[in-house]
């Protein structure tokens, strides 16, 4: 009995990256990844650059990752290619704690993030 074919995450003309144990709340890494959605590599690489958010940087090399695997991996064309997908997920949680006023005790958890990039070519996006 031999060992079943993996399905592919993505179809022909698509290219995926991740990038896993990000240390930021999901729910600030969505809104950065809430603004390269949909968009032309290159416009989203500038929106990314010009971004004021710490973890723009990592989102930018997880871009650049998705599009390097386009280009080397499925021979796309990188100006015609978008960001077909981002989205976010949750990853460890740190748990710490802080001593505060009369003997007490508060938990501070330090969530890690997950995100994932899919681009494609705009021919076979809007197909």
């Amino acid at each position: 009995m031999g060992k079943s074919k993996n399905i592919r995450l993505c179809k022909e003309h698509e290219a995926i990256a991740k990038s896993r144990k990000l240390r930021v709340s999901p729910q600030k890494l969505n809104l950065v990844a809430a603004m390269i959605r949909g968009k032309p590599v290159q416009k989203a690489l500038d929106d990314l650059a010009l971004s004021n958010k710490r973890i723009a940087v990592d989102v930018k090399k997880c871009l650049l990752s998705a599009i390097a695997n386009a280009e080397n991996n499925h021979f796309l064309d990188i100006d015609g290619l978008i960001v077909a997908e981002a989205w976010v997920g949750k990853s460890l949680v740190m748990k710490r704690g802080r001593v505060r006023a009369r003997g007490r005790f508060n938990r501070i958890q330090k969530p890690f993030s997950e995100i994932t990039i899919k681009v494609a070519e705009v021919e076979e996006f809007f197909a």
